[in-house]
């Protein structure tokens, strides 16, 4: 008796999910497609929210910012839960073995006395920036309209408090393993003059009800904050004899660049937009008119302290460039900065 072994390739009858075979056609997908694109939920609510009985639970309305498809924005990262958190698991460890390599040979002990009080007194309070911020993104999570916005709302608000924790561990480790210079960074958050204009920046902008403008002003006062704190001051210490603050704010440096992919991104994706381009340029202009001139005096009264405690800093001078550089950017866009500066 003979057996005859045949194989029989069975076709699927289609390549990936029905939603995006409707979007992109019978193609392989990829995870980040799958796990992103279309499934946002636009039916079946049941009820409007009692605190605000005009919108559906899920609601374009919810900003000024609007898309003809929310899905014409795709995060450049291609970032899902999966990769999201084995890149962000990679950047914890490499910072973990910043800081146990500063803990273990004294460099901040060791820090020249300007730099020692600039991070006790300026940099370790701005973990109540960060978790500010955090409020703001995870926000915009909740009420974003399309799951590739939401999602990358929702990892920048993770990216934020993970921020705040690592400033916190900068503080402990400042405060020879107590947490004193925590409870002093709070205090000067608190009550110091330098960051009042950043404090109350992040809790007018919490108290706003639409998300894209909050996020849109955070990240006007990261792009000179960040400029300042660990890009300018990175180059500034390498020179001045600090290298524990620049080993520190490579990290923070690196992360922005990140975070600042999706975000030029989306603001691209607004202003091109068919049928809310203008409007969209509109609502950011609404923005620059309530918010820049604050922006800019919280951030230069941060850079203020700075060349209080490391003369020759030249802090306030790179926020004062890097406000005309991006009012200059703003205004190639045929946005309208108040002042031109």
């Amino acid at each position: 008796m003979q057996i005859e072994l045949r194989t029989q390739v069975i076709e699927p009858e289609r390549k990936t999910f029905t939603n995006l075979v409707k979007r992109f056609g019978d193609r392989p997908a990829s995870r980040y497609e799958e796990g992103s694109i279309d499934i946002q939920s636009v039916a079946n609510f049941h009820y409007r929210p009692l605190w605000s009985a005009d919108h559906e639970l899920y609601d374009v309305d919810y900003t000024a910012f609007k898309l003809d498809d929310p899905y014409s924005f795709t995060d450049p990262r291609q970032l899902y839960y999966a990769p999201y958190v084995q890149s962000r698991a990679a950047m914890g460890e490499a910072f973990s073995k910043t800081v146990e390599y500063v803990e273990s040979r004294g460099l901040l002990s060791k820090l020249p006395a300007g730099w020692d009080s600039l991070v006790g007194e300026v940099l370790i309070p701005l973990r109540h920036w960060e978790a500010g911020a955090q409020l703001v993104l995870i926000e915009g999570s909740r009420w974003a309209y399309g799951t590739t916005i939401d999602q990358c709302c929702m990892f920048s608000s993770f990216d934020r408090i993970g921020n705040a924790q690592n400033l916190s561990r900068i503080g402990i480790v400042y405060g020879q393993g107590h947490d004193g210079a925590l409870a002093a960074a709070k205090t000067r958050w608190l009550e110091a003059p330098e960051m009042q204009g950043l404090r109350r920046l992040v809790e007018e902008v919490l108290a706003g009800d639409d998300w894209g403008k909050k996020v849109v002003t955070i990240d006007l006062a990261d792009r000179l904050l960040y400029g300042l704190m660990y890009t300018h001051l990175d180059e500034v210490a390498l020179t001045g004899g600090a290298g524990a603050y620049s080993l520190v704010a490579q990290h923070f440096a690196s992360w922005y660049t990140d975070n600042r992919r999706w975000l030029d991104q989306l603001q691209k994706v607004w202003f091109a937009d068919a049928g809310h381009g203008a409007e969209n340029k509109a609502a950011y202009d609404a923005v620059l008119a309530e918010r820049w001139a604050q922006v800019v005096e919280a951030v230069s009264d941060v850079a203020a302290a700075v060349d209080a405690r490391v003369p020759g800093a030249g802090a306030v001078a790179n926020v004062e460039a890097n406000a005309a550089a991006l009012a200059a950017d703003f205004g190639a866009l045929g946005l309208t900065v108040p002042g031109g500066k």
